[in-house]
């Protein structure tokens, strides 16, 4: 039933990244990736649906083989075919580490020392209280080596380091460059991120949710009924009130099985409740970019289907 595809990709890059700046700071590292996907199209009865698969890694020896590449990505594509509509409702929702990580992404930039000092974020002023529930840990770690946010340095020249942003569910840290520590009153923690023009932003260094024991299939068999999701579309996370929606598709929950793929929908809730309502962090996180994070089950969403 796989009938065509919309092509495969592999790409390898080597480089060396140098950094100067005027205190005298002078030093540099070399830098390195690999990456193969792709994307096949599958066809059944008048349905056609495609998904995608992609592996990468620092060197060549640690991405997934073609054929596993092909195996996943068409296995996801044929799973998908006939996609169902549901009918609007609130139920359960579990994320898949591809689709968590792009709500962990919000996450970062609500923490991110630009928004917390202009008030652009719901977590201003919120150092040291409890935004999430205990099953959550972040952290933000550049020194972990073999990883795409592995630096022995920020772009300000700042000894790369472990930060603790959130630790079961309180919050410990904003991630912060040297300009926006000075307006809170507070030291870097070494994530300050430019191009090659323009004044140096906030990025992440390897920024991840710490995994947990449960692996992802139980903590699917717990879902009596619920969504599966599988791809976001169009996500839109609005920082200052935590207002959260997506399109999405994915396979529906009945009573612990992947029952069904389905399509059309949108998710919705609000950050500062998402957080709060995890209840569950799988243990299978793999670091496929600089934001990873593993299987998340949030307790409730606002699921609006037919």
């Amino acid at each position: 039933r796989i009938q065509n595809s919309e092509g495969a990709s592999f790409e390898s890059n080597l480089g060396r990244y140098v950094f100067a700046n005027s205190r005298g700071f002078t030093s540099s590292y070399r830098t390195s990736s690999c990456g193969l996907g792709v994307m096949p199209i599958a066809k059944d009865n008048g349905s056609m649906e495609r998904d995608y698969w992609h592996s990468a890694a620092r060197s060549a020896s640690r991405i997934e083989s073609a054929e596993q590449v092909g195996r996943i990505a068409a296995e996801r594509a044929l799973r998908r075919l006939n996609p169902r509509r549901i009918p609007t409702q609130k139920a359960p929702v579990v994320f898949e580490p591809r689709t968590a990580r792009s709500f962990l992404g919000d996450l970062f930039d609500a923490v991110s020392g630009s928004a917390i000092y202009r008030h652009a974020s719901f977590l201003a002023g919120m150092l040291g209280e409890r935004i999430a529930s205990e099953a959550l840990t972040v952290i933000d770690d550049a020194t972990i080596p073999g990883l795409f946010g592995s630096t022995p340095f920020d772009d300000e020249g700042v000894a790369a380091r472990r930060t603790i942003v959130i630790e079961r569910g309180l919050l410990k840290s904003y991630l912060l460059n040297t300009y926006s520590a000075r307006k809170l009153g507070l030291k870097t923690t070494g994530n300050a991120s430019r191009g090659i023009t323009g004044n140096a932003g906030v990025g992440p260094g390897n920024f991840f949710i710490e995994a947990g024991e449960m692996a992802a299939d139980k903590i699917i068999s717990g879902v009596r009924q619920g969504l599966y999701v599988t791809e976001l579309i169009g996500a839109s996370a609005n920082t200052v009130t935590g207002d959260y929606s997506a399109g999405a598709a994915g396979l529906w929950i009945e009573n612990g099985e992947l029952a069904y793929p389905v399509s059309e929908i949108t998710i919705a809730g609000n950050l500062k409740q998402m957080l709060m309502n995890v209840e569950q962090v799988g243990a299978d996180l793999e670091f496929r970019a600089s934001i990873a994070a593993p299987t998340l089950l949030i307790r409730e969403m606002t699921i609006s289907g037919q």
